[in-house]
């Protein structure tokens, strides 16, 4: 089960906090202006600071933009 908590859509970055019911919850990331898309599990203490920042969020996990979107 996948359930949207959040959405917003700034400058053409779209990003969306979603809820996987037992299994935590994830933020998509779709850059509206190149296509470029991608999802990362998030620790649910940090969701919102993902939601947030998730640029930020992924880069202090050593998550690099190539691999999200593997």
């Amino acid at each position: 089960m996948k359930r949207e908590l959040n959405r917003r859509l700034t400058a053409g970055l779209e990003v969306v906090l979603y809820w996987h019911g037992g299994d935590g919850v994830s933020v998509f990331v779709h850059d509206t202006s190149t296509g470029e898309e991608f999802e990362l599990k998030v620790d649910p203490a940090f969701a919102l600071d993902a939601f947030r920042h998730p640029y930020a969020y992924a880069a202090g996990r050593g998550v690099t933009h190539a691999a999200a979107a593997a």
